[in-house]
């Protein structure tokens, strides 16, 4: 009897989480809108892959359902920024690596507990070497970026310890 009651004071102390951590407020579903590309250079196929990142983390992190839309918890972002800028500078003058950097504009609502709602931006980068072109490894910078960028959304939406 007394392990039982010690069993519930932890479970009612822990407040509601996941059994991988995520602090769900009690939600059982969620919605990811398209990431909307709203700076120039950002094209719709990296926007879509910011998303479905966001969306991955989710659900191997939590245990939300994805619905289409109206969810409990809902996200919506844009990408308002992308830009490549030349780093270390050789003695020469000329770039040894570029830096691709990607912010976005989250709005995160829950409607469970709207004190816990968000706007925020997230900015991360990725490094290649300038003797690379951009458009040849895009795809694989926009995934490391995205993934970087669905683990600090979801750390500051989800992981409220």
């Amino acid at each position: 009897m007394r392990g039982f009651l010690t069993a519930c004071l932890v479970l009612l102390g822990c407040g509601i989480y996941s059994p991988y951590g995520a602090s769900t407020s009690g939600a059982k579903t969620c919605s990811v809108a398209p990431f909307d590309p709203v700076s120039p250079y950002v094209s719709a196929s990296a926007a879509l892959v910011l998303t479905e990142s966001l969306r991955d983390r989710i659900q191997r992190q939590s245990t939300l359902r994805l619905v289409d839309d109206g969810g409990e918890l809902t996200y919506r972002a844009e990408v308002v920024d992308w830009n490549v800028s030349p780093i270390n500078i050789q003695g020469d003058e000329t770039a040894a690596a570029n830096r691709l950097t990607i912010r976005v504009e989250l709005h995160y609502e829950n409607t469970l507990e709207p004190e816990l709602s968000v706007d925020k931006s997230f900015s991360r980068f990725a490094d290649y070497t300038s003797d690379q072109d951009l458009s040849v490894v895009e795809d694989a910078l926009v995934e490391d970026i995205g993934d970087q960028l669905s683990q600090d959304i979801f750390n500051a939406t989800l992981g409220n310890w």
